[in-house]
């Protein structure tokens, strides 16, 4: 098997650099010569450049690194030196600039009272405004007027009569689908509005964020300690697009959070939680394990204890616990709508989380099996790093993670040594990394991995959980302070039951930019990056003291 990997062995990091020169035959018959336009000082630019006589010759054309990803079925990243090299002057710039302030009222508001209208009429352009505008209206203003007013044209809000705010939506009862349906009339223009940020609360809650405004999802675990400002629901999804169904953990009505400043540890606790104790309590009543009789959520040491009695029966036995034998984790933060009508990211702002166990084959858990040929094992994105690492520890000899680790700790600098950090790691405890990897499927993308042959949540104990689910705060809160608003993340981890490699639990983090929509370099997954990946863990480490500066002064 040929490995397109940048990890050696040897635990250092291998990739490649075009350094262009060629020659190009000139087809063309004819030139086509045309005026561009003018200089300031009267001067025509016309197009000649663009139709030279004879064959094109290309000398040191600008280099561009190759990376082959750590992960060969990741494809590779190419970053453009030139435009790196710009970018390494000043690691700190790597940002995104702040949403900039809209508000249609007050832009319209002295229109109309230059022409003696009275200020109602806004409520009236809106009404005749295309739809593609209402929608860009929606997802771009931050004025809470704006987007009270598309709340009440998108559906209908009952209001209460002394205060004209919001108490829940009108609902009609439809017979093709059986229940009573919110009345909403502008669906996108809805959708767009109740995840903008600026919306007031109450609008929100009435709208979407309320138990059971957005569909009859069973909620079936709480995180709501006394004391703590924080509230999580975990709904069920049993009419999922995840074959046996998925949980979702999602921050509640009381406890709004749109923005990842506003993720509090405890959130990002109880998010876990939940996550941990849904899979633990699932595995349990597989084995025949039997879980403490409790009301409500099981404590840091019921759930500690859970696992280990779990994770002993598997590695004490070699119990296989069919039908489920992976973890499936991921959270999509940010919303958006183009005016067009696409939806760029995940299907609401609220944050939260969501997670499902997957079985070890279709039919493991009572499905029907098609075809004579034997059945597939179920999909699992963590089964794709652990035939990796389990193929890369035959061929070498070596753990595939201890080199990724040793490679990392050991980096030199992409651009040469003496140009600007060299260090890939943003943020480490004795249990867990967050760090750049060398080459990034997305622009700024980080990666959380423990330190230790930690592969899934049952075999991290209590601390090493404590350390993941910090890590993951300070990585996205990172990310955020530099100005990303859409963020997917994902988690790979080992099956319950594989033995055969070091396989590590990973967790990716893909940050969306404005400038890079997916096209077909990237469906060839060809990754084209303008910035050194040391550049931009500087730009990471740059903000995390103010990070963990604001995490401790909540927890005060």
């Amino acid at each position: 098997m040929h490995f397109r990997s940048c990890v050696s062995p040897e635990g250092r990091f291998r990739y490649g650099i075009h350094k262009p020169s060629f020659q190009v035959r000139n087809l063309r018959r004819k030139d086509h010569p045309a005026v561009l336009g003018m200089t300031e000082n009267g001067e025509p630019v016309d197009n000649r450049c663009n139709f030279p006589a004879g064959e094109v010759q290309v000398e040191n054309d600008d280099w561009v690194y190759e990376i082959p990803n750590a992960f060969p079925f990741r494809g590779a990243t190419y970053i453009s030196k030139r435009f790196a090299d710009d970018a390494a002057a000043a690691p700190g710039s790597i940002a995104l600039a702040p949403r900039p302030e809209v508000s249609l009222e007050k832009s319209i508001s002295s229109w109309l009272s230059q022409r003696g209208l009275p200020p109602e009429d806004l409520d009236t352009l809106l009404a005749r405004m295309p739809e593609p505008l209402l929608l860009a209206l929606a997802t771009c203003s931050t004025d809470p007027a704006d987007l009270e007013r598309l709340a009440k044209m998108s559906g209908e809000l009952l209001q209460d009569p002394e205060t004209g705010r919001p108490t829940g939506m009108a609902y009609s009862q439809r017979s093709d689908r059986g229940a009573s349906q919110p009345d909403i009339r502008r669906y996108s223009i809805f959708k767009a509005v109740a995840n903008n940020p600026a919306l007031p609360d109450d609008f929100k809650r009435a709208m979407v964020l309320r138990p059971g405004a957005q569909g009859g999802s069973e909620i079936v675990g709480e995180w709501c300690p006394p004391g703590r400002r924080t509230h999580v629901y975990e709904y069920m999804r049993h009419n999922s697009y995840i074959p046996w169904g998925h949980y979702a953990a999602n921050m509640a009505d009381d406890a709004v959070r749109y923005r990842l400043e506003a993720l509090s540890a405890a959130d990002m606790q109880g998010l876990r939680h939940l996550y941990y104790q849904r899979t633990y309590v699932r595995l349990a009543a597989d084995a025949g394990i039997a879980v403490p009789d409790v009301v409500g959520p099981l404590s840091a040491i019921e759930l500690e204890a859970l696992r280990g009695r779990i994770h002993e029966r598997i590695a004490g036995d070699g119990s296989d616990f069919q039908p489920f034998t992976a973890t499936l984790w991921g959270w999509n933060f940010g919303y958006d709508y183009a005016p067009s009508g696409y939806r760029l990211h995940g299907s609401h702002q609220q944050i939260h989380q969501q997670y499902a166990l997957v079985p070890k084959r279709p039919g493991a858990a009572g499905a029907e099996e098609i075809g004579t040929a034997p059945a597939a094992d179920a999909y699992a994105y963590g089964d794709l790093v652990g035939d990796f690492a389990a193929a890369y520890e035959r061929r070498h000899g070596r753990s595939f993670f201890e080199a990724y680790i040793e490679a990392i700790h050991s980096n030199c600098r992409m651009s040469g040594t003496g140009r600007g950090e060299e260090s890939l790691v943003v943020y480490e405890d004795p249990r867990v990394m967050v760090f750049v990897p060398k080459a990034q499927t997305s622009q700024w993308e980080l990666q959380l991995m423990p330190l230790a042959s930690v592969g899934n949540i049952l075999e991290a104990d209590a601390e090493t959980r404590k350390s993941l689910d910090r890590a993951m705060l300070v990585a996205v809160r990172i990310l955020s302070a530099m100005g990303a608003r859409m963020i997917t993340s994902v988690e790979a981890s080992k099956r319950f039951d594989r033995t055969d490699s070091d396989q590590r639990l990973i967790y990716f983090f893909l940050p969306r930019l404005p400038e890079s929509p997916g096209a077909f370099s990237e469906a060839q997954l060809r990754w084209i990056n303008r910035h050194y990946p040391e550049d931009i863990a500087t730009a990471c480490r740059q903000r995390l003291p103010a990070v963990l500066n604001a995490i401790e002064r909540e927890r005060s």
